[in-house]
């Protein structure tokens, strides 16, 4: 009889759990019983480890064996702890010192002639293993630069379970990990989209201005061609870089959704999401019964979450987004698992202004929609969701003097992202002392009472609140699209024309 253990990571959301691999020896008829609530894909794991086992040069012990994932309440899931499970194994059958697998963290899926594959959700794990006090994590060769941006992570790749097998004999030196240096680039000019390529609409790019600086939610209504696309497109060239804390949020999100780049371990750059308009419920918050994958709105995190042709999404879609709009997350709960993911995105929606989009045409090419038709259609957004976004604008086709007109007049996009740069750093001061990082995270409560503005500032939206031209989360929303304005104008603090401009923002012909 012999007893040996490792430790793995179970990923659950995006965070991280400690798990002890133990393997038991014994005497009986040879097979191999898992325990511990692992899922099918983990159950599967007897068959790939036998195999890769075998296919390494090594003997599989003709014995009883017991294999116990602890605490045996997780629920584990994934091809993630192969590699932990072969070596306790052969730790138990003496083929390795038993001590020594107890001092690593082992994560990977083993192939059948003994490779180890990468897996998903390696930074998250390595995350895990540094605050439980393992610093010492071995990694499949593809994961070692991911799993390197843990600060305090010594990592050691290996190709195969040979190579993990003679590491832990001391007989094989894996290759030192670099963290890949980090290439920065101007804010605006890592794509060739560019502000300056919208004709016109002025009204548009002083919206998707705004939404950048202060993070708010966006509502651009017109017809087509108006221009509604392409200034949300352009918005993410208006963002600055994320700082180190949220970079790593932003990579352990795309780590377990498995859409992590291996040539960007580290995503330093706001992600930009725009999923077609058939996208369903489960598509955008993330879907699972035992393993719960992050969604196309958590995959936004820190970033741009673009539904183009907004009323032609799911009602329940669209519905399913107003949760996390105010709280920055998505709580999942099923039978089995109940998972939360950090969902702090920027929605931008555009819709036209009838499902025929002549409804500003003239002439012949006139809209037939009738005003029954027009209100069913833009009621397809719910009051609800609309009353969580801050700005809804109004834009109008473009004249044919803008069309004409030399783009190169515009501003561009890194004229403006310099203009968001100043206005992020003036909030980041404001702020520094608080668990929030833009205007529009600030709840309203806090924003009256550490930051109040005088009654003959607020007049005209008080009074927009008073007659029930806005709610109460409206009348919030527009006092923080006023800081904004503030901070973009190198203001201390908004006065009755900055928050003329944000109601003007917020409820269009209204004058400012």
């Amino acid at each position: 009889m012999a007893l040996a253990r490792t430790l793995a990571v179970a990923v659950i959301g995006v965070e991280g759990h400690l798990v002890e691999v133990e393997a038991h020896l014994a005497g009986g008829l040879p097979a191999l019983t898992l325990i511990g609530l692992p899922d099918a894909a983990l159950a599967e794991a007897r068959d790939r480890i036998r195999a890769a086992v075998l296919n390494s040069g090594q003997k599989w012990p003709d014995e009883r064996i017991t294999i116990g994932l602890f605490p045996a309440t997780l629920p584990k899931s994934g091809s993630g702890f192969d590699l932990a499970m072969a070596l306790a194994i052969m730790a138990a059958a003496g083929v390795v010192p038993q001590h020594t697998p107890g001092h690593r963290v082992l994560l990977g899926e083993l192939a059948l002639d003994g490779r180890v594959r990468p897996v998903r959700g390696v930074l998250p794990a390595v995350l895990a293993a540094v605050d439980a006090g393992v610093s010492r994590v071995v990694v499949p060769g593809r994961n070692a630069a991911e799993a390197a941006l843990v600060p305090g992570a010594q990592v050691e790749p290996v190709p195969d379970l040979r190579s993990a097998i003679g590491l832990l004999r001391g007989e094989y030196e894996p290759e030192a990990v670099a963290v890949s240096p980090v290439v920065r680039v101007a804010p605006g000019t890592e794509t060739e989209l560019d502000l300056a390529d919208v004709a016109g609409q002025g009204r548009g790019r002083l919206a998707v201005e705004v939404a950048g600086a202060g993070g708010h939610h966006l509502y651009l209504q017109g017809p087509p061609g108006g221009g509604k696309t392409m200034l949300a497109e352009r918005l993410p060239g208006l963002l600055p870089d994320l700082d180190l804390a949220a970079a790593i949020e932003v990579t352990a999100v795309h780590s377990v959704a498995g859409v992590l780049p291996s040539e960007t371990p580290l995503i330093i750059r706001p992600p930009y999401r725009s999923p077609h308009h058939t996208a369903t419920p489960a598509a955008l918050v993330g879907a699972g019964s035992t393993v719960i994958r992050p969604g196309l709105a958590c995959q936004a995190h820190r970033g741009i979450l673009f539904l183009d042709e907004a009323p032609e999404f799911q009602r329940t879609a669209l519905d399913a987004l107003r949760q996390p709009l105010e709280s920055g997350v998505i709580e999942i709960a099923r039978a089995r698992a109940t998972t939360r993911f950090p969902a702090r995105f920027l929605l931008v929606l555009a819709a036209n202004p009838c499902p025929c989009a002549r409804a500003r045409a003239a002439g012949p090419n006139a809209c037939e929609c009738s005003s029954v038709v027009r209100r069913r259609y833009q009621a397809r957004l719910s009051g609800p969701l609309l009353d969580r976004i801050d700005l809804q604008v109004e834009i109008g086709a473009p004249t044919r003097a803008e069309l004409r007109a030399d783009a190169g007049a515009a501003e561009s996009s890194a004229v403006v992202a310099a203009r968001v740069a100043v206005a992020r750093a003036a909030m980041a001061s404001r702020l520094r002392d608080t668990p929030w990082r833009t205007n529009a995270e600030v709840p309203g409560a806090v924003l009256r009472r550490r930051w109040p503005l005088p009654a003959s500032v607020t007049f005209a939206a008080d009074r927009a609140f008073e007659t029930g031209a806005l709610t109460a989360r409206g009348l919030d929303r527009v006092l923080r699209v006023a800081w904004t304005l503030a901070d973009l104008e190198g203001l201390d603090r908004p006065g009755p024309a900055e928050l003329g401009l944000a109601l003007d923002l917020r409820i269009p012909g209204r004058p400012g």
